[in-house]
């Protein structure tokens, strides 16, 4: 049979240079540069919750940033050694590590994946609908007819207090911004990656600008930063020093539990190893300076952006009634304002340190839309893969594999489209970024274990790159530690945030019966087979590492009963 008329597996169409639409599935035409820009958008993250988790936590909110980017730096080789295990496939670490869940469980193995995209897809929403705000906000007056007309389709409040779908400006122009994003990303990763770094180069700048310029002119104050005490309220709504207690810890544990969902996205560099001309050379160095890039962008903005704006002054004091019922709540200025806390002030408190000139201003906010929109392209490139791995790996629909001409995954990436076009009609956004963050926690707990589960049971697999044992020891552990966090923190984003993350996490399971146990009859495809080493396991044992997976999830799942007990 003539090679244009067969269809290609992942394996044998790395071999080829001159694949053709619908023979195979994604072409090697990017480098590690390539894919270091492509993840050059998950900087911007820090847009999206650094005014909640400031407005949240209070003074030590720049502190959480630089723990948690931290904790992610560490984590990444893991994520590393286990995608160099399989250079031909695509979809980052949730791939990778459910091959290894998929011989203890082959629920957990969807799973992985499914908490992956559902945990990075609201970036499109969200990184949209920041964008629209910051315009209209520059353009126009707040109560501007164009800023408050709006018509709801879905009141939602049983998930939480005021959350509703709606169609409003925000969701029209974020919209817009999601379709030319889409057009763009229709191309391939090669053009993907060349759009990319032109926008990396324009949207980066005023990030490291605003995160460099406070340390060279000093604003700084000492007292915006200390002492370290969490945010608290007293009676009647005024912000008071807190005391680190229960509720002092469930705060700190709430910031690091949101900001976990910007500072570890960097593994998104892992998501192109399919793709990369070299793949034994290009995953570690991809993962390695995108790790570099976030270290710095999420520890100096977070700081600038608090000494910047300090805590807040009152503005407007609490109003009680009779009994000393508050009536209406105190209004501040600072972190503390609330277009902080929704994010859509964040674009010109943080124009404000480069300068007060309208020219200036309005110049940052259209580099920070740009640096939003580079977010977005790094989500869809890397969102639309993870679902076409899982397609053809066996483990979500079959739809989703589809390729264009360009080797781009436009089923996948029109799925991502339609699901984000109604979270953007999403009145509460920190609420959607919290709820999909249990699942971010979920994949990195199962694939921070998976390092481990794979050298137990591929301990002769060629790792073109072998992460020191002790920083598998210590992703391991952090594992358990954002469980931990997650456990304890994520209602203080309101009150269903957790059930309401476990309910979106669980949702794969009827999608992944419907595939393998009824369009498949209980078999995987034959590549996913040879991958999970069933078909000529050498020793004839198919799961060395035993029972430890099984008490990992046992202890997982005891840890957040507690710890969401403890803070409840």
């Amino acid at each position: 049979m003539k090679k244009n008329e067969e269809v290609l597996d992942a394996v044998t169409a790395d071999m080829c240079d001159d694949v053709v639409s619908g023979n195979a599935s994604l072409h090697r035409t990017i480098n590690w540069t390539g894919a270091f820009w492509v993840a050059s958008g998950v900087p911007a993250l820090v847009l999206f919750s650094m005014g909640a988790i400031a407005a949240t936590v209070g003074k030590p909110a720049w502190l959480v940033w630089m723990i948690s980017i931290g904790f992610g730096f560490i984590q990444a080789f893991t994520y590393a050694e286990i995608a160099g295990l399989f250079p031909h496939k695509t979809g980052g670490a949730s791939v990778y590590g459910a091959v290894a869940w998929v011989r203890y469980s082959k629920f957990v193995a969807p799973l992985s994946i499914w908490c992956n995209w559902v945990a990075w897809s609201p970036v499109l929403s969200i990184g949209s609908g920041l964008a629209a705000g910051y315009v209209l906000t520059a353009m126009f007056a707040p109560d501007a007819a164009i800023n408050t007309w709006q018509l709801t389709l879905l009141d939602l409040g049983m998930l939480k207090e005021g959350l509703t779908l709606r169609i409003n400006a925000t969701f029209v122009i974020g919209a817009a911004l999601l379709m030319l994003v889409y057009f763009i990303q229709h191309g391939g990763i090669l053009r993907s990656a060349k759009t990319t770094m032109v926008l990396g180069l324009a949207a980066l700048v005023p990030l490291v600008l605003i995160g460099l310029v406070p340390l060279v002119t000093g604003d700084m104050p000492v007292d915006y930063f200390f002492p370290l005490s969490p945010l608290a309220y007293d009676s009647v709504g005024n912000v008071v020093d807190g005391l680190w207690d229960m509720n002092g810890w469930v705060l700190m544990a709430g910031g690091l539990f949101i900001a976990a969902w910007s500072t570890y996205g960097f593994e998104t560099a892992v998501c192109y190893t399919r793709e990369f001309k070299d793949p034994k050379k290009d995953t570690f160095k991809a993962i390695f300076y995108s790790g570099l890039l976030c270290v710095g962008v999420f520890t100096l903005v977070p700081l600038a952006f608090q000494g910047h704006l300090g805590l807040g002054q009152l503005v407007t004091p609490a109003v009680t009634d009779a009994s000393g019922v508050v009536t209406s709540a105190a209004v501040y200025d600072g972190m503390l304002a609330p277009d902080i806390y929704s994010g859509m002030g964040v674009a010109k408190a943080l124009s404000n340190i480069l300068g007060t000139s309208a020219f200036i201003a309005n110049l940052v906010v259209v580099m920070l839309v740009l640096a939003l929109l580079l977010a977005i392209m790094t989500t869809m490139s890397g969102a639309s893969r993870t679902l076409y791995q899982g397609s053809a790996d066996g483990l979500l629909p079959k739809f989703l594999s589809k390729v264009n001409e360009h080797g781009a995954p436009t089923s996948a990436m029109w799925t991502n489209m339609g699901f984000n076009f109604i979270l953007l009609m999403m009145s509460d956004y920190m609420f959607l970024l919290a709820a999909a963050n249990v699942s971010y926690i979920i994949f990195n707990f199962l694939n921070l274990n998976a390092g481990w589960i794979h050298r137990m049971d591929r301990p002769d697999w060629e790792r073109p790159y072998k992460a020191p044992t002790i920083l598998i020891v210590l992703g391991t552990t952090l594992a358990f530690v954002n469980i931990t966090v997650m456990g304890l923190g994520a209602n203080i984003w309101g009150a269903g945030t957790l059930m309401s993350g476990l309910v979106m996490a669980g949702a794969v399971i009827p999608v992944f019966i419907w595939r393998h146990y009824i369009v498949d009859k209980g078999v995987f495809p034959k590549e996913m087979l040879e991958d999970m080493y069933l078909a000529t396991d050498d020793d004839g044992k198919s799961s060395k590492a035993g029972v430890l997976p099984y008490v990992a999830l046992a202890a997982a799942v005891v840890i957040v009963y507690v710890t969401s007990q403890l803070a409840s």
